[in-house]
């Protein structure tokens, strides 16, 4: 029977209207540095705006609202961080990830622009990274660093990675994946390829962590060719989904020729089941990319494995949800060649 208008409440709309506020919150966290104003212990709500440089009153209210997102404690009027807060969001700790909120701000404000990017058939937040400013474009390559680095960390503790001696570094960025990769293991060296616009913040990113004699940046568009020379294993991380299907289609097809038989491939971003209603990070990746590039989207897992047969890849397994972030993780192998088949006869 179907329920009567009258008995209907609004409660689904008010759901999701008022589940922003704890976002919001600790988007505010994270751009005051709040939560290393407590990495050696709790303080009193006096405390924290003298560390901050803030006045008290308002920064009270923020308090209990991190409190509530889960994000602070509070005992006796004394705040402190919550045990992911004290791992994540201390700047210095090894998982840091407080720098993404520029990242947050980048996306969360294109978020409102979906409905005018829908109707204008153009993305109102477009991402142009030949005419972004310095400022622009560093802010949002900060934003992505923390989880790449996260995510690089993770790939370098896989099954047969340590067996890896040559990397391909897909889209960089300023190379927090290669970076966290080599660290980890030794003897591992990484090719960034970036667009020219980003190859320089790469470079001195590379610099600081003291890798260049083991990170190359190198400035190429693997839409358009093949990267030079002949890597163990290539990862793309949050790559494929900025670009449209037959601009993916050739990249992947690129990459796979740059590896060496039998080498591998990860992918490492939001794909979406094929029914496209779930991993609900996946389809909020697609609202996002339709407000700032042109053709991006998150696609199916169908999508991706079709273009990997296609370009000769296989042996591609999906792991969803496996990677920081909520990010998924889609890995394949190159075909190895086979030993020439004697004609003599035995």
């Amino acid at each position: 029977m179907a329920v009567q208008e009258s008995q209907l409440k609004p409660n689904t709309i008010y759901q999701n209207a008022l589940s922003i506020y704890s976002p919001m919150a600790m988007l505010a966290g994270m751009q005051l540095d709040l939560f290393t104003s407590l990495k050696n212990g709790s303080l009193l709500a006096t405390e924290i705006a003298v560390a901050l440089g803030v006045k008290p009153q308002r920064l009270e209210v923020l308090l209990y609202s991190l409190v509530r997102a889960g994000l602070l404690t509070v005992n006796g009027g004394r705040f402190g961080n919550a045990p992911e807060a004290d791992a994540f969001l201390v700047r210095g700790c090894p998982g840091y990830l407080g720098g993404s909120h520029e990242l947050y701000s980048d996306i969360w404000n294109n978020l409102l622009k979906i409905a005018g990017s829908i109707r204008a058939d153009a993305p109102l937040g477009k991402h142009d990274f030949t005419t972004m400013s310095e400022a622009e474009l560093g802010a949002f390559l900060r934003g992505l660093h923390g989880g790449a680095l996260a995510t690089g960390a993770q790939l370098a503790q896989r099954p047969g990675f340590a067996a890896f001696k040559s990397l391909l570094d897909v889209g960089g960025g300023l190379g927090g994946v290669s970076i966290a990769a080599c660290n980890a293991n030794p003897g591992l060296s990484a090719t960034i390829v970036e667009l020219p616009r980003i190859a320089p913040f790469a470079v001195a990113c590379t610099a600081e962590a003291k890798l260049s004699d083991r990170i190359r940046v190198e400035t190429h568009d693997v839409v358009s060719s093949v990267p030079a020379g002949q890597f163990d294993v290539a990862v793309l991380r949050h790559f494929i989904q900025v670009l449209g299907r037959d601009t993916a289609r050739r990249a992947l097809a690129n990459v796979g020729r740059a590896l060496r038989p039998g080498g591998a491939l990860i992918i490492v971003g939001h794909f979406l089941e094929n029914d496209r209603l779930s991993p609900p990070q996946a389809m909020g990746q697609s609202l996002v990319m339709l407000t700032i590039y042109d053709e991006g989207q998150a696609y199916t897992e169908a999508e991706y494995r079709a273009w990997l047969s296609e370009s000769g890849f296989s042996d591609i397994r999906v792991e969803f949800g496996t990677a920081p972030g909520g990010a998924s993780i889609m890995a394949a192998r190159t075909a190895r060649v086979s030993p020439p088949t004697s004609s003599r006869s035995r």
